[in-house]
């Protein structure tokens, strides 16, 4: 009974955390973010330094968050981009989505940027939830040195919903 009891707390309180998102059809880009000037530190992470958030100087890029029977995934799963580039994330089924990326994978010198080009409402590198058809957040590549970044969606990590962003 005990056990039940906590079950039931602890799926409330998951099921609290996601239930953010926005609205339908929402497309939010990263350079308006109001991360200017955040600290990795305020954020949850490792002080690192501190970023303005940069806006999309180049082409922006869709990628669709999918549920396409038991397989979650990106459309394009990999996606080469232009340092100064944007990644529109679209969710189209299977929600709710989000797109995020691990601290320990990101270097210490890419890190501030990237926080601060996450789209309004992100913590911690994770953009928040979608839950609508439709619904899209964007993300600011500028300032962002070459390299390859892991993405995921946090709801559907263990279920595979990965990527990779390279930017050139």
């Amino acid at each position: 009974m005990r056990f039940n009891a906590l079950a039931l707390a602890a799926s409330a309180i998951v099921l609290g955390a996601c239930g953010g998102g926005g609205e339908a059809g929402t497309d939010t880009t990263g350079a308006a973010a109001g991360a200017a000037g955040t600290t990795p530190a305020a954020s949850g992470g490792a002080a690192t330094g501190t970023a303005t958030a940069m806006p999309i100087t180049g082409k922006t890029h869709e990628v669709k968050m999918i549920m396409e029977g038991n397989t979650y995934r990106f459309d394009p799963e990999n996606i080469t981009v232009k340092s100064g580039d944007g990644i529109r994330f679209t969710t189209l089924s299977g929600m709710p989505h989000n797109f995020g990326f691990n601290p320990a994978n990101i270097p210490d010198d890419v890190e501030p940027q990237l926080r601060a080009n996450m789209p309004p409402g992100s913590t911690d590198l994770e953009s928040p939830f979608q839950t609508q058809p439709n619904e899209s957040h964007t993300l600011s590549l500028g300032g962002i040195k070459a390299g390859k970044y892991t993405v995921h969606c946090t709801p559907h990590l263990q279920l595979g919903m990965t990527g990779v962003i390279t930017v050139e």
